[in-house]
């Protein structure tokens, strides 16, 4: 990928998904919303791009665009992260009880770490590259995940939810047979990343078995992926947008879905943790911020369910703990100014 990255002369930053364990805890919190201000365009900015490129190839004495020698890439990042960032991100994968919850785990991580390079970088707009293919997957991946009110920003062509850098989708409108047959008549070289690993052949995780199920139904009526294409384009994404903190959830930062629902509903969603019996040598219980139950309030009904899948709280990534630390002490603290007794009546006062 890096070669490929190079061969085409424009900057790139590399970004190994163990930097995703040092993340801070405000990658959870939406930043600052952008000025009124408008920048430019992105016709624009690739113009000056090439003009830049062009300016120095002629300072240069060559008219040639840049190649493989051009200065590409982040210097200061490291080659290979260190081997002991790759066994914790390995015991996190491992702690997964499920593959449909390591499916989403993966998604997490790359997206929070792609917005903090952008953050960092300075970058208002992120480009993905979801095609109409796998928008239409993940559009029934997600009903099936429990996140049916977030449809709108997880598959729409704009996901305002981190509030300073906007994620657009300009490649949804294309079928991947689409990009693959021009990828093969023009020669575009291609990367393929492969799925996550599995012993299970038929239906490892939620997310494979909707795939299948969809690329299937396409061979026999070619208009499957369209027609939940356009569906998904009729959904709003006002369920999704929240107005403060304790409305938003912590993983996903969408709004909390679970106000006026039943007990039964959500009950599949709560963890009752039981202590251990160790004798007369029986460790005292947890802190409420450093358990696992006291994480529930915090997420929304789709994340509660991977949440539980996720394996014991010492696992999950120190800036999730240090994110929902800090929700929960905030609460407890609002929680307490609201509950100070008023001062009685100054005597003598009937």
């Amino acid at each position: 990928m890096e070669a490929l990255l190079q061969a085409t002369g424009f900057p790139f930053h590399l970004a190994h998904l163990e930097q995703a364990l040092e993340l801070p805890a405000s990658i959870l919190r939406p930043g600052p919303g952008r000025s009124g201000k408008p920048g430019p365009s992105y016709k624009e900015a690739v113009e000056g791009f090439i003009q830049q490129q062009r300016q120095e190839g002629d300072r240069d004495g060559g008219t040639s665009p840049p190649g493989p020698s051009t200065q590409v890439g982040d210097p200061a990042a490291p080659r290979l992260p260190a081997p002991a960032r790759t066994q914790e991100l390995l015991r996190l994968f491992e702690a997964v009880e499920t593959a449909t919850a390591r499916e989403e785990l993966l998604q997490m991580l790359r997206t929070h770490l792609i917005l903090q390079t952008a953050r960092t970088k300075g970058y208002a707009k992120v480009m993905t590259a979801e095609s109409c293919t796998r928008v239409a997957i993940k559009l029934l991946t997600n009903l099936a995940l429990g996140r049916g009110a977030f449809l709108a920003v997880d598959t729409g062509f704009v996901d305002d939810r981190h509030g300073d850098v906007l994620v657009v989708r300009p490649m949804r409108d294309y079928t991947a047979k689409e990009i693959a047959f021009y990828n093969h008549f023009f020669r575009v070289p291609t990367v393929i990343a492969p799925p996550l690993r599995t012993k299970r052949r038929e239906k490892p995780s939620i997310h494979r078995l909707i795939e299948r199920f969809l690329l299937g139904l396409q061979e026999d009526y070619p208009a499957t992926i369209s027609t939940v294409y356009r569906t998904g384009e009729k959904l709003s994404p006002a369920p999704a947008k929240a107005s403060s903190e304790s409305e938003r959830c912590l993983l996903c930062l969408c709004a909390l879905d679970i106000d006026g629902e039943e007990e039964l509903a959500l009950e599949p969603t709560l963890i009752m943790e039981e202590p251990e019996e160790n004798g007369c040598c029986q460790d005292p219980p947890a802190a409420p911020a450093e358990s696992k139950a006291a994480f529930i309030p915090l997420l929304c009904y789709g994340c509660r369910l991977t949440f539980k899948e996720l394996g014991p709280l010492a696992t999950l990534p120190p800036y999730v703990r240090a994110e929902a630390q800090r929700r929960i002490r905030s609460a407890e603290t609002e929680q307490q100014s609201l509950e100070v007794p008023q001062e009685d009546e100054e005597p003598g006062k009937s």
